[in-house]
Protein backbone atom coordinates (compact mmCIF):
# COMPACT_ATOMS: atom_id res chain seq x y z
CA UNK A 1 0.00 0.00 0.00
CA UNK A 2 3.07 2.66 0.83
CA UNK A 3 4.68 1.82 -2.63
CA UNK A 4 1.56 2.38 -4.16
CA UNK A 5 0.81 5.37 -2.49
CA UNK A 6 4.65 6.46 -3.32
CA UNK A 7 3.90 5.69 -7.03
CA UNK A 8 0.86 7.64 -7.22
CA UNK A 9 2.50 11.09 -5.59
CA UNK A 10 5.75 10.62 -8.43
CA UNK A 11 3.04 10.34 -10.84
CA UNK A 12 1.17 13.45 -9.82
CA UNK A 13 5.10 15.17 -9.87
CA UNK A 14 5.75 13.95 -13.24
CA UNK A 15 2.32 15.14 -14.42
CA UNK A 16 2.36 18.95 -12.64
CA UNK A 17 6.06 19.07 -14.19
CA UNK A 18 4.62 18.70 -17.10
CA UNK A 19 1.82 21.01 -16.92
CA UNK A 20 4.61 23.64 -16.40
CA UNK A 21 6.47 22.77 -19.61
CA UNK A 22 6.15 26.39 -21.74
CA UNK A 23 6.99 24.00 -25.05
CA UNK A 24 3.48 21.87 -24.67
CA UNK A 25 1.50 24.75 -23.09
CA UNK A 26 -0.95 25.13 -26.49
CA UNK A 27 -1.32 21.40 -26.70
CA UNK A 28 -2.52 21.43 -23.16
CA UNK A 29 -4.23 24.04 -23.27
CA UNK A 30 -6.61 22.38 -26.27
CA UNK A 31 -6.99 19.78 -24.00
CA UNK A 32 -8.09 21.54 -21.19
CA UNK A 33 -10.51 23.49 -23.41
CA UNK A 34 -11.85 19.65 -24.33
CA UNK A 35 -12.50 19.52 -20.26
CA UNK A 36 -13.77 22.64 -19.89
CA UNK A 37 -16.57 21.78 -22.79
CA UNK A 38 -17.72 18.24 -21.46
CA UNK A 39 -17.80 19.87 -17.90
CA UNK A 40 -19.83 23.56 -18.86
CA UNK A 41 -21.92 21.42 -21.62
CA UNK A 42 -23.03 18.73 -18.56
CA UNK A 43 -23.53 21.44 -16.42
CA UNK A 44 -25.98 23.48 -18.61
CA UNK A 45 -27.80 20.71 -20.24
CA UNK A 46 -28.56 18.62 -17.34
CA UNK A 47 -30.48 20.86 -15.45
CA UNK A 48 -32.84 22.32 -18.95
CA UNK A 49 -33.41 18.70 -19.98
CA UNK A 50 -34.52 17.36 -16.24
CA UNK A 51 -37.09 20.47 -16.04
CA UNK A 52 -38.06 20.32 -19.92
CA UNK A 53 -38.61 16.64 -19.90
CA UNK A 54 -40.35 16.28 -16.74
CA UNK A 55 -42.84 19.00 -17.46
CA UNK A 56 -43.75 18.64 -21.38
CA UNK A 57 -42.75 14.92 -22.13
CA UNK A 58 -44.43 11.69 -21.49
CA UNK A 59 -43.56 8.20 -20.76
CA UNK A 60 -42.15 6.15 -17.97
CA UNK A 61 -39.40 7.31 -15.63
CA UNK A 62 -36.39 5.28 -17.17
CA UNK A 63 -37.60 6.61 -20.66
CA UNK A 64 -37.61 10.30 -19.41
CA UNK A 65 -33.76 9.49 -17.45
CA UNK A 66 -32.41 8.23 -20.52
CA UNK A 67 -33.98 11.01 -22.63
CA UNK A 68 -32.39 13.51 -20.24
CA UNK A 69 -29.28 11.32 -20.08
CA UNK A 70 -28.68 11.42 -23.96
CA UNK A 71 -29.22 14.95 -24.22
CA UNK A 72 -26.92 15.76 -21.36
CA UNK A 73 -24.07 13.22 -23.28
CA UNK A 74 -24.73 15.17 -26.70
CA UNK A 75 -24.59 18.76 -25.47
CA UNK A 76 -21.26 18.06 -23.65
CA UNK A 77 -19.74 16.18 -26.43
CA UNK A 78 -20.23 18.53 -28.78
CA UNK A 79 -19.38 21.35 -27.16
CA UNK A 80 -15.99 19.60 -25.51
CA UNK A 81 -15.19 18.35 -29.62
CA UNK A 82 -15.80 22.28 -30.62
CA UNK A 83 -13.56 23.60 -28.19
CA UNK A 84 -11.04 21.11 -28.86
CA UNK A 85 -11.45 21.34 -32.39
CA UNK A 86 -11.44 25.67 -32.53
CA UNK A 87 -8.30 26.17 -29.78
CA UNK A 88 -6.68 23.12 -32.11
CA UNK A 89 -6.98 25.06 -35.27
CA UNK A 90 -6.22 28.42 -34.04
CA UNK A 91 -2.97 27.04 -32.28
CA UNK A 92 -2.18 25.20 -35.68
CA UNK A 93 -2.58 28.66 -37.31
CA UNK A 94 -0.80 30.53 -34.97
CA UNK A 95 2.11 28.46 -35.42
CA UNK A 96 2.27 28.50 -39.02
CA UNK A 97 2.26 31.99 -39.40
CA UNK A 98 3.94 33.23 -35.85
CA UNK A 99 1.16 35.63 -34.91
CA UNK A 100 -2.71 35.46 -33.99
CA UNK A 101 -5.25 37.28 -36.36
CA UNK A 102 -8.70 38.09 -35.81
CA UNK A 103 -9.39 35.97 -39.02
CA UNK A 104 -7.79 32.82 -37.34
CA UNK A 105 -10.91 33.39 -35.00
CA UNK A 106 -13.35 33.28 -37.38
CA UNK A 107 -11.91 30.33 -39.96
CA UNK A 108 -11.42 28.02 -36.84
CA UNK A 109 -14.64 29.15 -35.49
CA UNK A 110 -16.22 27.52 -39.13
CA UNK A 111 -14.57 24.78 -39.20
CA UNK A 112 -15.25 23.25 -35.80
CA UNK A 113 -19.39 24.68 -36.48
CA UNK A 114 -19.33 22.77 -39.89
CA UNK A 115 -17.99 19.57 -38.32
CA UNK A 116 -19.70 19.44 -34.70
CA UNK A 117 -22.54 21.39 -34.95
CA UNK A 118 -23.60 20.90 -38.83
CA UNK A 119 -26.00 18.62 -37.76
CA UNK A 120 -29.61 19.77 -37.62
CA UNK A 121 -30.65 17.90 -34.14
CA UNK A 122 -32.62 19.68 -31.05
CA UNK A 123 -29.31 20.13 -29.64
CA UNK A 124 -27.47 21.56 -32.09
CA UNK A 125 -30.31 23.86 -32.82
CA UNK A 126 -30.94 25.43 -29.78
CA UNK A 127 -27.32 26.26 -29.21
CA UNK A 128 -27.67 28.06 -32.46
CA UNK A 129 -30.56 30.05 -31.97
CA UNK A 130 -29.23 31.34 -28.62
CA UNK A 131 -25.92 31.88 -30.28
CA UNK A 132 -27.62 34.00 -32.75
CA UNK A 133 -29.51 35.92 -30.96
CA UNK A 134 -26.51 37.00 -28.90
CA UNK A 135 -24.94 37.67 -32.14
CA UNK A 136 -27.47 39.79 -33.08
CA UNK A 137 -27.32 42.03 -30.00
CA UNK A 138 -22.96 41.96 -30.37
CA UNK A 139 -22.82 43.22 -33.91
CA UNK A 140 -25.95 45.63 -33.04
CA UNK A 141 -23.52 46.95 -30.43
CA UNK A 142 -20.28 46.77 -32.48
CA UNK A 143 -22.22 48.91 -35.40
CA UNK A 144 -23.00 51.81 -32.61
CA UNK A 145 -19.07 51.87 -31.33
CA UNK A 146 -17.82 51.58 -34.75
CA UNK A 147 -19.96 54.49 -35.59
CA UNK A 148 -21.95 52.28 -38.69
CA UNK A 149 -24.88 53.56 -36.92
CA UNK A 150 -25.95 56.24 -34.15
CA UNK A 151 -26.17 55.97 -30.84
CA UNK A 152 -29.42 56.07 -30.01
CA UNK A 153 -31.23 58.88 -27.94
CA UNK A 154 -33.51 56.31 -25.67
CA UNK A 155 -32.69 52.70 -24.91
CA UNK A 156 -34.35 51.20 -27.46
CA UNK A 157 -34.54 47.64 -25.47
CA UNK A 158 -38.22 48.73 -24.98
CA UNK A 159 -39.08 48.80 -28.81
CA UNK A 160 -37.03 45.46 -29.33
CA UNK A 161 -38.71 43.58 -26.77
CA UNK A 162 -42.54 44.83 -27.99
CA UNK A 163 -41.57 43.69 -31.63
CA UNK A 164 -39.65 40.20 -30.18
CA UNK A 165 -42.69 39.21 -27.93
CA UNK A 166 -45.03 40.29 -30.89
CA UNK A 167 -43.40 38.65 -33.44
CA UNK A 168 -43.35 35.37 -31.36
CA UNK A 169 -46.97 35.09 -30.42
CA UNK A 170 -47.74 36.35 -34.00
CA UNK A 171 -45.93 32.93 -35.32
CA UNK A 172 -46.93 30.70 -32.64
CA UNK A 173 -50.83 31.68 -33.50
CA UNK A 174 -50.79 31.19 -36.72
CA UNK A 175 -47.70 29.92 -38.24
CA UNK A 176 -46.49 27.59 -35.04
CA UNK A 177 -44.85 24.95 -37.40
CA UNK A 178 -42.09 27.59 -38.07
CA UNK A 179 -41.37 27.65 -34.02
CA UNK A 180 -38.76 25.30 -32.44
CA UNK A 181 -40.57 21.95 -31.15
CA UNK A 182 -39.56 23.25 -27.34
CA UNK A 183 -40.78 26.60 -27.71
CA UNK A 184 -43.49 25.72 -29.29
CA UNK A 185 -44.11 23.33 -25.87
CA UNK A 186 -44.09 26.25 -23.93
CA UNK A 187 -46.37 28.17 -25.45
CA UNK A 188 -49.10 25.44 -25.56
CA UNK A 189 -48.90 25.23 -21.63
CA UNK A 190 -48.77 29.03 -21.39
CA UNK A 191 -51.49 29.95 -24.15
CA UNK A 192 -53.03 26.95 -25.00
CA UNK A 193 -54.15 25.06 -22.15
CA UNK A 194 -54.95 27.56 -20.04
CA UNK A 195 -57.74 28.21 -22.06
CA UNK A 196 -58.89 24.19 -20.69
CA UNK A 197 -60.14 23.02 -17.40
CA UNK A 198 -62.99 21.33 -16.04
CA UNK A 199 -63.18 21.73 -12.48
CA UNK A 200 -61.49 23.21 -9.39
CA UNK A 201 -58.39 20.56 -9.88
CA UNK A 202 -57.26 21.19 -13.69
CA UNK A 203 -57.80 24.97 -13.35
CA UNK A 204 -55.83 25.81 -10.10
CA UNK A 205 -53.97 22.25 -8.93
CA UNK A 206 -53.21 20.82 -12.39
CA UNK A 207 -52.79 22.28 -15.71
CA UNK A 208 -54.70 18.81 -17.22
CA UNK A 209 -56.95 16.28 -15.60
CA UNK A 210 -54.84 13.40 -14.82
CA UNK A 211 -58.37 11.20 -14.51
CA UNK A 212 -61.04 10.00 -16.60
CA UNK A 213 -63.92 11.40 -15.15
Amino acid sequence: AAGGREALRALLRAANALLQQRRYRAALAVLKGFRNGAVYGAKIRAPHALVMTFLFKSGSLREKLTSIAQATYTHSRNLACFVFTYKGLMALQSRLQGKKIPFHSFFAACIGGWLVFGENNPINSQIIMYLLSRILFGLSRLAVEKGYIPQPKQDPFPLVAALIWGTVLWLFEYHRQTLQPSLQSSMTYLYDDSNVWHDISDFLIYNKRTDSK
